[in-house]
């Protein structure tokens, strides 16, 4: 006996003005691309308790390392890679370099994705 899925159309109809509608508003491919890498770069959870940790205040190099209990050398990496992806960026205060988030948009991301999954 044949398993009957209830999460699909029980009968073939295509509605062709939704699909022009969302056709004409959804984004273009290369910018679809750089949304799933971005998604990517939010994926890795050390990345993610950087942005965190970032999001409450910015913060040395060393003091993410002691903060997350990590490498200095590793956070280096992962900033490299956040800086890349713009999410991070830097400024230097004599000796020592300070991370905080590129901009708002980093933060209302990090937020919106906290309340989906508190939820």
């Amino acid at each position: 006996m044949k398993s009957v899925s209830n999460d699909t159309c029980k009968v073939e109809c295509i509605h062709k003005d939704k699909i022009e509608k969302v056709r004409a508003s959804i984004p273009d491919k290369n910018t679809l691309y750089h949304v799933s890498e971005l998604f990517k770069v939010f994926g890795d959870a050390t990345r993610t308790n950087i942005l965190s940790a970032l999001f409450i205040n910015e913060l040395c190099v060393c003091d993410l390392a002691k903060l997350l209990d990590m490498t200095i050398s590793a956070v280096s990496h992962q900033l490299r890679v956040l800086r890349h992806s713009r999410l991070v960026k830097f400024r230097k205060q004599g000796k020592e370099v300070i991370y905080m988030l590129d901009d708002d948009h980093v933060g209302k991301i990090l937020d919106m994705a906290i309340e989906h999954i508190k939820e």
